[in-house]
């Protein structure tokens, strides 16, 4: 029948691609050596194909090893795939907390998650040093013999392949928790991505080529890939601009370093408003340099000014103060807040948070009272104040979306609403409804 043909159509075509990958490594080695010996020809070498041939050869050398794996396949697939090809040990390991079942071959290691899905390849074994590099290399030459911009398609394509698989074995490093292997191979795909007739700016390698030097401490050169990003307008949703803030912080500490940092988190402000890395740079900066702090709140204006309705710019506001030590002004934002857009659950969160954290600090501060009478005072004003979070609570849980925020706004509600589950039926009646809610 048909689906019957489908398979054996399906089985026939895997079952030439194990014959065909059981010859991968051999295959790539003679051609690549066929390809180099071509360019050593002096007529040979004066064509554009000889050098695009030699890029792609490099190129098959750096597949082969990995064979008929791919990032992504299930165990099932994995091992049709891999057919002959087998382990020689497997292995349980714990990399960034996370367990793979980890395949050792002759050439490569293969990390299964615990999906049981491939995540990662790691060749051990290459069929050359350096094929990526080399692959470009030979696709530059390719261009300088291409006088008459015959194959600069074919090239520009070589070069993004180059990129792109520079870019997964970052990915594969940094997994592997090779940081500075995973920076060095960000740098080379971002480097990549410019080289002509290629040149697209891959900003996404440059971005973690920038965030995997600050990881490691190399502020120089993450100071240098953060301001690059912002050249090319790839700004990671504002938090380009917390991190180069935060390398700027440690590379000069002077008085002029610390204005350069202020400027820097000012212009990330303009454009990313609701940012709490940038706004919490920003208040950090202002109360510790004894500036004027109404410089945050114009710049805030200005904000509302380009988006009247944008509700979160009134979230912000709130945490400003807040920060500031004015929870009256931070309730009264909060609140506009929720009045701009009462589907917006911030800020509800806002006030509600706010609430529940005042209510903790007064509850440590009864914990050290020893007068007796001034630690029933204290315990008053505790409920009150932790009686106070529940109504915006309650509506954050009612009206968000997202299942996460839903948790955790449960949680609160549930410890709150405990606290006076003995003293009122209703208030039972709520802890038992949000601790359902986070068991079901």
């Amino acid at each position: 029948n048909r689906i019957m043909k489908r398979i054996l159509i399906a089985l026939a075509v895997l079952a030439s691609v194990q014959v065909a990958g059981a010859q991968n490594i051999e295959t790539a080695k003679k051609n690549l050596e066929a390809a180099k010996a071509a360019c050593e020809n002096v007529k040979k070498a004066a064509k554009v194909a000889t050098w695009i041939n030699l890029g792609n050869k490099f190129i098959d050398a750096y597949n082969a090893p990995i064979g008929n794996a791919w990032v992504g396949a299930d165990v099932t697939s994995l091992t049709l795939a891999m057919g002959n090809d087998k382990p020689v040990s497997t292995e349980n390991v714990v990399l960034n907390g996370t367990t793979y079942t980890k395949q050792v071959y002759k050439d490569k290691n293969i990390y299964i998650n615990e999906a049981g899905v491939v995540d990662i390849i790691e060749v051990t074994n290459p069929v050359c040093a350096d094929p990526l590099s080399s692959a470009l290399e030979a696709f530059v030459k390719a261009a300088e013999v291409d006088v008459k911009a015959t194959k600069l398609k074919d090239i520009a394509n070589g070069i993004k392949s180059v990129s792109e698989k520079y870019v997964t074995d970052a990915y594969s490093a940094y997994s592997l928790g090779n940081i500075e292997s995973a920076r060095n191979l960000f740098v080379a795909a971002y480097n990549a991505s410019l080289t002509q007739p290629y040149a697209v700016a891959d900003t996404s390698a440059l971005y973690n080529a920038a965030f995997t030097s600050w990881s490691i401490g190399d502020n120089a050169d993450a100071k240098d890939y953060f301001e690059k990003c912002i050249s090319l307008n790839y700004f990671e949703d504002g938090e380009v601009y917390t991190k180069l803030a935060d390398v700027m912080s440690k590379l000069d500490t002077t008085a002029a370093g610390k204005k350069a940092m202020k400027s820097v988190l000012e212009e990330g402000f303009s454009k990313f408003p609701s940012n709490q890395g940038i706004l919490i740079g920003l208040i950090n900066y202002y109360i510790t340099s004894g500036e004027d702090t109404d410089r945050l709140f114009s710049l805030l204006d200005d904000a509302k000014k380009n988006e009247p309705g944008n509700a979160s710019l009134y979230y912000v506001e709130g945490n400003i103060y807040l920060q500031l030590g004015n929870a009256e002004k931070a309730k009264e934002a909060y609140r506009k807040c929720s009045e701009i857009n009462p589907e917006y659950e911030w800020g509800y969160i806002g006030e509600g948070m706010m609430y529940y954290d005042q209510a903790i600090e007064i509850q440590d501060k009864a914990q050290s009272e020893l007068d007796d009478a001034k630690y029933m005072e204290l315990v008053k004003e505790f409920e009150v104040v932790l009686k106070n979070c529940l109504a915006p609570f309650e509506k954050a849980f009612e009206i968000t979306k997202d299942e996460s925020i839903k948790m955790t706004v449960a949680e609160y509600l549930k410890n709150a609403n405990y606290r006076f589950s003995s003293q009122d039926p209703s208030y039972k009646e709520a802890y038992d409804k949000y601790n359902a809610y986070l068991n079901q």
